[in-house]
């Protein structure tokens, strides 16, 4: 019996049962990487012989009576967390033998809990990208179209999933980089509530590891199904034993309800900044369509809604002059001349952007304050509804695109061009005020490419999206491997 595309609740189920062992597992998963991943490149940083060893650990460990949550289940890890004796580069060269000797919290926390790591995913230079590829690495290619992108940062782990290179993965996601691959491959992954699960150890390799309260960024869980994602999610979320874990513990309240019936939720497919394409849009339909004809209340407008424009104008602006302190761009100085260019009413995401990347800490503070008055707007709006169905980004996957200036790139949206950086409006939506959203597969494009939305839940009510997800994958089918 081949298990490479079963569920990790089907598999610790196998387990416990006896009808397979861990290193039986391993050793096929192992095999499909080898023999599969020459192509698809998604696991940069191999690890076999510390998996085979640690699959013999949980065979032990079971026939001992132990029982962990992932005892003895293979998985991956995006190349950005540190994993003691393996290399963490995010694909910057100069970085290249940055070797760590300890695990970063989430990866201890697999392991805690039985994980079997199989190894690292691939990801973009500085995961600064919407696709999957540096110099060290390569290229990740999408398992169901070779020559298109699957997605980025944690673009290596939506297509080790859809390989059936390990069960679960875990990534992040500062602009989509969790949900983006998994609408272009056709998985599942859920972006938690900020500050939900602890990031300690997933920094850049010039910065120590510390427990820090990073903005907008989140560490979130990869899976095959909406089931999967949850009991990913129990090992991931709690905050960090070294700071707030001293006196806070997790009590994450139980979803909102178990009825699809029950739910009440807004569906969005237009934004005022870029179209929403024909594939994306009729993927938005259909979870809209499975909604009504389970019994939720389904509205298509709310006065309730944030105003989109300003949205993306703030989420822009926080992304881009908290990334650009990391990774600088060019000269301040070369920047003040263009922006001084540029005309007072050009009010563009591209104009938002570069004026971005010279904010003053009074910049910062001004955005902030107005992200507040959104985070307030949601709140208000949670209150009337569950969840809100929407876009994770216009288009399915769409083909590698390598210019080097990615502010020249462009996304053909049905045909007509936009900026490159135009199409993180949507994942944007969730970041910026730091809510919990949930990517799940809802159908293929005439191309036969998946097309994902994401289900967007109240702060800190994660599993609320998340048992929509499971409901609606009862309703619309969930993950298929690729043919």
């Amino acid at each position: 019996m081949e298990w490479s595309f079963h569920a990790a609740e089907e598999l610790v189920a196998a387990l416990r049962a006896g009808a397979v062992t861990s290193v039986e597992l391993t050793d096929e998963a192992i095999a499909r990487i080898e023999r599969d991943d020459e192509v698809v490149n998604a696991i940069c940083v191999p690890d076999f012989d510390r998996a085979r060893a640690a699959a013999h650990r949980a065979d032990l460990a079971r026939a001992r009576g132990e029982d962990r949550p992932l005892l003895g289940v293979p998985v991956t890890v995006k190349e950005s967390y540190d994993v003691a004796g393996l290399p963490t580069t995010w694909g910057m060269p100069p970085h290249r033998d940055h070797v760590l000797a300890e695990d970063a919290v989430q990866v201890s926390r697999l392991k805690a809990a039985g994980a079997v790591v199989l190894g690292k995913t691939n990801v973009p230079l500085g995961l600064q990208d919407i696709q999957s590829f540096n110099e060290i690495y390569g290229t990740t290619n999408n398992p169901w179209d070779h020559a298109r992108t699957p997605g980025g940062s944690s673009g290596g782990s939506a297509a080790a999933l859809a390989s059936g290179f390990g069960a679960l993965s875990i990534g992040s996601d500062i602009a989509g980089s969790l949900r983006t691959p998994a609408h272009f491959c056709g998985v599942y992954a859920h972006k938690p509530t900020l500050g939900l699960a602890a990031n300690r150890g997933m920094v850049a390799p010039s910065e120590p590891a510390l427990p820090v309260d990073l903005d907008l960024a989140v560490v979130g869980p990869m899976a095959r199904t909406a089931r999967d994602l949850a009991l990913l999610l129990d090992v991931m979320a709690g905050p960090d034993p070294l700071t707030l874990g001293k006196a806070h513990r997790l009590a994450l309240p139980p979803a909102r309800h178990d009825r699809l019936r029950d739910f009440r939720v807004l569906v969005l497919d237009d934004h005022p900044l870029i179209p929403t394409g024909s594939a994306v849009r009729a993927a938005v339909d259909r979870v809209a369509d499975a909604l009504a004809d389970g019994g939720a209340r389904v509205e298509r407008h709310s006065p309730l809604l944030p105003d989109l424009t300003e949205a993306a104008t703030l989420y822009m602006q926080l992304l881009v002059s908290g990334s650009v302190a990391r990774f600088p761009m060019e000269s301040h100085e070369e920047l003040l001349t263009r922006i001084a260019g540029l005309a007072a009413d050009d009010h563009s995401l591209d104009t938002a952007r570069l004026r971005a990347l010279v904010f003053s800490h009074r910049d910062w503070i001004e955005a902030n304050n107005r992200r507040e008055l959104h985070r307030h707007g949601w709140r208000r709006l949670f209150a009337e509804f569950d969840a809100v169905v929407c876009p994770i980004t216009p288009t399915p996957a769409f083909p590698h695109d390598h210019h080097p200036n990615p502010m020249e790139r462009r996304i053909a949206v049905d045909g007509a061009e936009h900026p490159y950086f135009d199409q993180l409006v949507w994942a944007g939506l969730a970041t910026m005020p730091g809510l919990p959203a949930t990517a799940v597969p809802a159908g293929r494009s005439p191309e036969g490419l998946p097309v994902g939305v994401q289900l967007i839940g109240p702060v800190f009510e994660d599993r609320t999206p998340l048992r929509l997800a499971e409901l609606l994958e009862r309703e619309i089918g969930g993950f298929q491997a690729p043919k």
